[in-house]
Protein backbone atom coordinates (compact mmCIF):
# COMPACT_ATOMS: atom_id res chain seq x y z
CA UNK A 1 0.00 0.00 0.00
CA UNK A 2 1.45 3.42 -1.41
CA UNK A 3 1.15 6.41 1.69
CA UNK A 4 -0.68 9.58 0.24
CA UNK A 5 1.29 12.44 1.28
CA UNK A 6 -0.91 15.13 3.42
CA UNK A 7 -0.54 18.74 2.62
CA UNK A 8 -0.68 21.30 5.01
CA UNK A 9 -2.84 24.23 3.17
CA UNK A 10 -1.16 27.02 5.19
CA UNK A 11 1.88 28.54 4.85
CA UNK A 12 4.08 30.40 7.45
CA UNK A 13 6.14 33.23 7.12
CA UNK A 14 8.55 35.13 9.16
CA UNK A 15 8.63 38.72 8.32
CA UNK A 16 11.85 40.96 10.16
CA UNK A 17 10.94 44.03 10.86
CA UNK A 18 13.71 45.43 8.24
CA UNK A 19 11.71 44.03 5.40
CA UNK A 20 8.29 45.18 6.35
CA UNK A 21 10.24 48.82 6.97
CA UNK A 22 11.40 48.65 3.46
CA UNK A 23 8.24 47.18 2.03
CA UNK A 24 5.99 50.15 4.04
CA UNK A 25 8.80 52.95 2.39
CA UNK A 26 8.32 51.87 -1.11
CA UNK A 27 4.41 50.89 -0.65
CA UNK A 28 4.54 47.68 -1.11
CA UNK A 29 2.90 46.69 1.99
CA UNK A 30 1.70 47.97 5.46
CA UNK A 31 1.23 47.09 8.58
CA UNK A 32 -2.07 48.20 10.78
CA UNK A 33 -3.98 46.93 13.54
CA UNK A 34 -2.15 44.10 13.63
CA UNK A 35 -2.61 42.89 9.80
CA UNK A 36 -0.55 43.04 7.11
CA UNK A 37 -1.87 44.67 3.86
CA UNK A 38 -0.45 44.02 0.36
CA UNK A 39 -0.85 46.08 -1.71
CA UNK A 40 -0.45 44.15 -5.50
CA UNK A 41 -3.58 42.34 -4.70
CA UNK A 42 -5.09 43.74 -1.93
CA UNK A 43 -5.04 40.88 0.36
CA UNK A 44 -4.48 41.09 3.91
CA UNK A 45 -2.69 39.17 6.48
CA UNK A 46 -2.75 38.30 10.18
CA UNK A 47 0.41 39.39 11.53
CA UNK A 48 1.60 38.49 15.33
CA UNK A 49 4.95 39.98 17.13
CA UNK A 50 7.81 36.90 16.95
CA UNK A 51 11.24 36.73 17.08
CA UNK A 52 13.92 34.74 15.05
CA UNK A 53 16.74 32.76 16.54
CA UNK A 54 19.71 33.60 14.73
CA UNK A 55 22.67 33.10 17.03
CA UNK A 56 23.47 31.35 20.26
CA UNK A 57 25.90 34.36 22.19
CA UNK A 58 26.32 31.65 25.41
CA UNK A 59 25.18 28.76 26.69
CA UNK A 60 23.63 25.38 25.07
CA UNK A 61 20.78 25.82 22.99
CA UNK A 62 19.14 23.17 25.33
CA UNK A 63 15.53 23.97 24.49
CA UNK A 64 16.25 23.61 20.10
CA UNK A 65 15.57 27.28 19.58
CA UNK A 66 18.32 28.39 17.04
CA UNK A 67 17.17 28.69 13.57
CA UNK A 68 13.49 29.00 14.64
CA UNK A 69 10.65 31.58 15.69
CA UNK A 70 8.55 32.04 18.46
CA UNK A 71 5.78 34.38 18.88
CA UNK A 72 5.64 36.64 21.99
CA UNK A 73 3.18 34.27 23.53
CA UNK A 74 5.48 31.00 23.41
CA UNK A 75 8.49 33.43 24.73
CA UNK A 76 6.51 33.73 27.33
CA UNK A 77 6.00 30.02 28.05
CA UNK A 78 9.48 29.24 28.05
CA UNK A 79 9.94 32.61 30.33
CA UNK A 80 12.48 34.31 28.09
CA UNK A 81 13.75 37.57 28.91
CA UNK A 82 13.64 39.43 25.37
CA UNK A 83 14.92 42.81 24.88
CA UNK A 84 15.40 44.12 21.45
CA UNK A 85 18.08 42.07 19.83
CA UNK A 86 18.65 39.37 22.26
CA UNK A 87 17.02 36.70 24.05
CA UNK A 88 17.85 34.87 27.40
CA UNK A 89 15.97 31.68 27.95
CA UNK A 90 17.44 29.53 31.27
CA UNK A 91 21.20 29.81 30.77
CA UNK A 92 21.63 30.59 26.99
CA UNK A 93 21.53 33.64 25.65
CA UNK A 94 20.82 34.56 22.31
CA UNK A 95 20.95 37.29 19.47
CA UNK A 96 17.22 37.68 17.74
CA UNK A 97 15.66 39.03 15.07
CA UNK A 98 12.52 40.90 15.72
CA UNK A 99 9.29 40.53 13.40
CA UNK A 100 6.13 39.16 12.76
CA UNK A 101 4.46 35.69 11.60
CA UNK A 102 1.66 35.42 9.62
CA UNK A 103 0.16 32.87 7.79
CA UNK A 104 -1.26 32.55 4.37
CA UNK A 105 -3.23 29.73 2.71
CA UNK A 106 -1.66 27.65 -0.56
CA UNK A 107 -3.69 26.91 -3.21
CA UNK A 108 -5.21 23.19 -3.67
CA UNK A 109 -3.12 21.43 -6.13
CA UNK A 110 -5.72 20.50 -9.54
CA UNK A 111 -6.87 16.81 -9.88
CA UNK A 112 -4.03 14.85 -12.16
CA UNK A 113 -1.52 17.85 -11.46
CA UNK A 114 2.05 16.50 -9.67
CA UNK A 115 2.58 17.11 -6.28
CA UNK A 116 4.53 19.80 -5.42
CA UNK A 117 4.21 22.29 -2.88
CA UNK A 118 2.83 25.55 -4.31
CA UNK A 119 1.45 28.31 -2.76
CA UNK A 120 -1.66 31.43 -3.55
CA UNK A 121 -0.56 34.37 -5.36
CA UNK A 122 -0.70 36.22 -2.00
CA UNK A 123 1.48 33.22 -0.61
CA UNK A 124 4.14 33.93 -3.46
CA UNK A 125 3.84 37.99 -3.50
CA UNK A 126 5.11 37.87 0.17
CA UNK A 127 7.67 34.65 -0.43
CA UNK A 128 9.05 36.85 -3.27
CA UNK A 129 9.34 39.87 -1.27
CA UNK A 130 11.22 38.07 1.28
CA UNK A 131 13.72 36.32 -1.06
CA UNK A 132 14.14 40.08 -3.20
CA UNK A 133 15.31 41.07 -0.15
CA UNK A 134 17.69 38.69 1.39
Amino acid sequence: MQGREIEDPHVKLFLPHKTLEDWMVSEKADLSDGKLLVSEGKSTHPVSAAVHFAKLVSGEDAQGLLGRVKTTAQLSALKAEHFQDSCIVGEAAYEVVEGYITEVQSAPAAKGEAKKKTGSPEADLLAAFILDKL
